[in-house]
């Protein structure tokens, strides 16, 4: 049993004892070590950043609470245990996630793939197993893993989910007026104040567009990584943009990045957040000189839990001096926020009604009439 995060502190490369052996005994079931060790060298550690490479977190090579939970989430197999709806912990891994992701294939809604047994893959897997004839309890036990392996696969990929995501985007039209955005900037000592200083000037040209808008935290407030998902999820949001500066060791280090939900693990992604991210980075760099180090797909919980397509936007290095002279510049500011209104607005054009990258103005939104007055 890899130990939760509450009974461990980081590990990195000269750490020695049970809990490297038990995390390397894993790390060898999974594939990325040939042997386990009781000790944490350099060929663990390589281990440790394949491991968070495929699973899409911050590749680190340290063993933070995070990857942690990605290990004990790796070690499951479905069929390896009976599944079950637990609302106050509900039940993560990657047996789950296969079962999510079979079940979509077969038409039952799940909601997203994300390893959790949550109250849409509870409804329907009872949903399956009414349809098959087996016993409706909800749980995964041998009977119905039994049955969905004799099902032949009609979708591969997860497609249904992916398209509902996309036909829900498409269904909510073209007009700013009546989205539901949150706005999410960084709590970090280092990037608090220019991400919240954006995220206002963002929230004031969304408003003035007849965009209601949620911040997750106000200049006195700062709540959990939790409270924040939560308020997404019960606002009935269209979008979630969290906004936040980098730091490195190296000051060489610059750019702007995107980042969306997506998991190699689990072979997965949110379309919308996917091209909302690639918009976002494109209308940036076009309008902007930082460097393009491009979107990402990454499975950080924020990315991961919300139920609405959700990006991260890196907006420059603090640590790189460049970065930090055109971040502290109000001019500029207002450039970022106007490159990130744009890719809102791109997001729910029709590809014909679409224009080329760079050109389109917030004044232009108000003359096409995509404004609802």
């Amino acid at each position: 049993m890899v130990p939760t995060s509450s009974e461990f502190s980081d590990l990195k490369s000269g750490a020695h004892g049970d809990v490297v052996l038990l995390v390397t005994t894993t790390l060898a079931r999974l594939g990325y070590l040939s042997a386990p060790s009781e000790g944490f060298d350099s060929v663990v550690e390589d281990a440790v950043k394949a491991l968070q490479q495929d699973r899409g977190l911050v590749v680190t090579g340290v063993v933070d609470a995070m990857t942690m939970r990605s290990l004990e989430e790796a070690r499951w197999k479905l069929g390896d245990r009976v599944l079950s709806y637990l609302p106050s912990k509900l039940m993560r891994g990657d047996d789950i996630a296969t079962l999510q992701t079979r079940l979509s294939e077969l038409g039952f809604h799940t909601g997203r793939v994300d390893g959790i047994y949550g109250p849409l893959t509870f409804e329907a897997l009872k949903e399956f197993q009414k349809a098959v004839g087996a016993k409706v309890d909800g749980s995964c036990g041998p009977a119905t893993v039994m049955a969905l392996m004799r099902l032949v696969k009609t979708v591969s990929g997860g497609a249904p989910t992916q398209l509902r995501e996309e036909a829900k985007r498409v269904s909510r039209g073209p007009a700013l007026a009546n989205k539901v955005v949150v706005l999410d900037p960084s709590s970090d000592e280092l990037d608090r104040e220019l991400a919240f200083d954006i995220a206002q000037r963002l929230e004031g040209r969304l408003i003035a567009l007849g965009v209601t808008v949620f911040l997750t935290r106000s200049s006195a407030k700062n709540p959990s990584d939790a409270d924040r998902i939560a308020l997404a999820n019960s606002a009935n949001t269209d979008l979630v943009i969290s906004l936040h500066a980098d730091n490195y060791i190296n000051e060489i280090a610059h750019g702007v990045a995107t980042y969306y939900y997506g998991s190699e693990a689990h072979s997965v992604r949110s379309v919308v957040g996917e091209r909302f991210a690639a918009l976002v980075q494109r209308e940036i760099t076009a309008r902007t000189d930082l460097l393009n180090c491009r979107t990402h797909a990454k499975s950080w919980d924020l990315l991961r839990l919300t139920k609405a397509p959700a990006v991260r936007i890196d907006l420059g290095y603090l640590s790189n001096p460049g970065d930090l002279k055109r971040l502290s510049d109000s001019t500029f500011r207002e450039t970022l926020v106007e490159s990130i209104m744009i890719a809102i607005q791109r997001l729910y054009l029709s590809s014909e009604d679409d224009a080329k990258t760079g050109t389109l103005r917030v004044s232009d939104l108000r003359r096409a009439g995509i404004r609802q007055n």
